[in-house]
């Protein structure tokens, strides 16, 4: 019986003996925790040391800062153009423009594109909303617009005091590049109206023969400047301006300042570039004043629009309207144009589509040019150097031409036509019959 509880003593022991094993391999398993925490520890430093590193190769030195573009976050610009009211197909021609060259190029530096459109109403008014809109948001890079000048001329002080930039597609009033009013930050690829005005006056003294004419404008700096630039060239090569007028340009019964007109001449040919609804009205009451019967009329790109020639009607017959000459022979063109069908549904409405698509090229292609791109994909754009990018732009070939920007940002390849309103197979319709191309 004694020998039985040693054995049951030892046996216990035995087990104790074990158990104390057991507890005494914690440690071991204490200090590889503790080398597990050490490493990571290390990696996370390492990993602070490169978005340190990351963080300063990206730093902003820009005198009027950057946007950034976080990675996996679209680049953003915004359009300014005019999509609402009468000249509504001017803006969304434009604007087609914009959508075709975002789609075309997809995506830039790895990252999306996206366009925040809005609405310059065509007026000083709508111009300034829609900039002082668009710069409230510091994601938007640059902006293309506007549609009409009178919208341009404040939006694009409005865009130069916040550092933004813009290029207009359609903008050809003179004072907007006007070496002393011009706004830092704006560009066009629209002609210069200085042009415009001169290629009408060639072609109404060469062409049609005519010696005396008038002009109204409506007060627009788009309007009152093109009358001036054909104007004082009609005088200088030898015509006379009977009368130089402005009419409201919302008038409906502009009788009074036609027959002003007809009693200072009565003038051989009207030339009245002003925009929907003014124009129409002109041109359907013009035949009733006495004198003016046999006047030739003309326009100019703010009525290239279906809207015009649904407004006016007959009374448009065999007249002249002046604008950018839309004879572009090359395959981006082309392929351009199938793609406005393809998506839209029909002819390019107006007449700065083209424009459009090149300024938004030219903008996409600064972008690039200027910067800087991280190793996570994060985007530095510096708004300086985007600005002195596109002023740069020098031999853009562009499917209006080859595109090079001066010091006061015109960077059209300028070239004029002049079309006839006449009776086609599918109704009135602009048919070019005359161009002009400025000598170097």
């Amino acid at each position: 019986m004694k020998r039985l509880l040693y054995l049951i003593l030892l046996m216990l022991l035995a087990f104790s003996l074990a158990a104390c094993g057991g507890e005494e391999a914690e440690p071991a398993d204490e200090e590889a925790g503790d080398t597990e925490e050490v490493t990571e520890v290390e990696e996370t430093e390492e990993e602070a040391d490169t978005e340190e590193a990351a963080a300063e190769e990206l730093e902003c030195n820009d005198s009027i800062g950057c946007v950034e573009v976080a990675p996996g976050e679209p680049i953003r610009i915004a359009s300014a153009l005019v999509v609402s009211g009468p000249n509504t197909d001017l803006g969304i021609d434009s604007q087609y423009g914009v959508e075709i060259a975002l789609d075309k190029r997809g995506e830039l530096l790895g990252h999306p594109l996206e366009l925040q459109a809005e609405d310059e109403g065509c007026s000083a008014e709508g111009g300034q909303t829609a900039a002082q809109k668009i710069v409230s948001d510091p994601t938007i890079v640059g902006v293309i617009g506007t549609s009409c000048s009178g919208a341009g001329v404040p939006a694009s002080q409005v865009i130069a005091d916040a550092g933004y930039l813009m290029i207009s597609p359609s903008n050809t009033a003179p004072v907007l590049t006007d070496p002393e009013q011009r706004n830092a930050g704006y560009f066009r690829t629209a002609h210069n109206d200085l042009i415009q005005g001169r290629a009408m006056a060639v072609f109404a003294l060469d062409e049609l023969g005519v010696t005396s004419a008038a002009a109204i404008h409506d007060g627009d700096p788009y309007t009152e400047g093109l009358a001036t630039a054909f104007s004082d060239a009609f005088e200088e090569l030898g015509g006379e301006i009977v009368a130089f007028e402005a009419e409201d340009p919302n008038a409906t019964n502009v009788s009074p300042v036609l027959t002003t007109v007809a009693a200072a001449g009565p003038p051989e040919l009207i030339y009245y570039p002003v925009f929907i609804p003014l124009g129409p009205n002109l041109t359907q009451q013009a035949r009733d004043i006495e004198g003016l019967e046999d006047a030739d009329l003309a326009g100019a790109d703010g009525l290239i629009s279906p809207s015009f020639l649904e407004a006016a009607g007959e009374a448009a017959l065999g007249m002249y309207i002046s604008g950018p000459d839309l004879g572009f022979e090359n395959e981006e063109y082309d392929d351009f144009v199938q793609r406005y069908q393809d998506a839209y549904g029909s002819e390019p409405l107006s007449a700065f589509h083209a424009h459009a698509y090149d300024a938004t090229n030219m903008l996409l292609n600064a972008i690039e040019e200027v910067a800087i791109v991280g190793d996570d994909g994060t985007v530095l754009i510096p708004r300086q150097a985007l600005r002195d990018a596109v002023a740069a732009t020098e031999g853009h070939q562009g499917i209006t031409g080859t595109l090079t920007c001066d010091q006061y940002g015109d960077c059209a390849d300028p070239r004029i036509s002049v079309n006839e309103i006449q009776e086609t197979d599918e109704g009135l319709d602009y048919v070019s019959i005359w161009e002009y191309v400025p000598e170097e």
